[in-house]
């Protein structure tokens, strides 16, 4: 998790997060009158940016992803609720870039996020599903952690709306971002030190599995305390009833919510020192 802290020292990663936080709300703006949820979440194309920004400007791309997403908030959905919004709008970003790097996902000599194989294209549709689930999690916890929305319903509408645009937009995206951005010299692992810039090894394997686990764990397993709570997926959940703020949901979901933070400083402990080096 270096990066994260210290890409403020590199005016061009400052400037990116300016750029993605100002295009994830001009995206979000405009269909704040599409909504899903009255005062929580609505239609989202913008939903398509977070995991191509986390995998074009790393760490840059996560903070503008959770700041353009308050930014959104404060024209008609602001609330407590927002909190959890930024954390879950920050990993909504960050999971897909350190997944790409740890999780073996792309060959270890060719990790560039260009698309130009199969195995990337598949890479790619996982991180992104991945990066979705990461983004619902937090928010779903947090809303039922204060009793605001039921976690299987906020958090299947999240998961659902969040993954659509990722996989099906993102793709077509990213394959035309990719060859500018890097041409332009603005690829997040050719702005920072190499000292800030991830390195993988035998812990960075060990704290991605950790994430999927934590990500796949959380939300699965507070699906299922949310079900015995009387719980529903998506709109039948707002007429099912059940019990929100559920003690049972609250703790499950928020052991993988904490694996979920946990696993980030995990990848960053010293293992074999392969800095990622996107091709030049």
């Amino acid at each position: 998790m270096n990066e994260v802290w210290g890409m403020w020292k590199k005016p061009k990663m400052v400037f990116l997060v300016l750029v993605s936080a100002g295009l994830y709300a001009a995206f979000l703006i405009p269909f704040k009158g599409f909504v899903l949820i009255p005062g929580i979440t609505e239609f989202r194309v913008a939903n398509a940016l977070p995991v191509v920004l986390g995998l074009l400007f790393g760490p840059a791309g996560a903070w503008g992803s959770a700041i353009g997403n308050l930014a959104g908030d404060f024209f008609g959905s602001l609330s407590v609720g927002s909190i959890f919004g930024f954390a879950g709008n920050f990993m909504f970003a960050y999971v897909p870039y350190k997944l790409w790097i740890n999780a073996g996902f792309v060959s270890y000599n060719d990790d560039e996020p260009n698309l130009k194989s199969r195995r990337k294209i598949a890479a790619f549709t996982a991180v992104a599903i991945l990066g979705s689930a990461a983004c619902a999690l937090p928010i779903a916890w947090g809303l039922e952690l204060v009793g605001l929305v039921p976690f299987a319903a906020i958090g299947s509408i999240v998961l659902l709306n969040n993954s659509l645009p990722s996989v099906f937009l993102g793709l077509p995206i990213l394959a035309i971002l990719y060859p500018k951005i890097k041409k332009w010299g603005f690829l997040w692992t050719d702005i920072l030190d190499r000292k800030d810039v991830p390195v993988k090894g035998r812990m960075s394997g060990i704290g991605a599995f950790f994430m999927i686990t934590s990500i796949a764990g959380g939300l699965a397993g507070g699906f299922a305390a949310a079900f015995r709570a009387g719980q529903s997926l998506l709109y039948k959940g707002f007429e099912a009833g059940g019990q929100v703020g559920s003690l049972a949901v609250v703790l499950v979901a928020g052991a993988g919510t904490a694996g979920l933070f946990l696993s980030s400083f995990i990848q960053t402990m010293p293992g074999r020192e392969e800095h990622v080096t996107y091709e030049k």
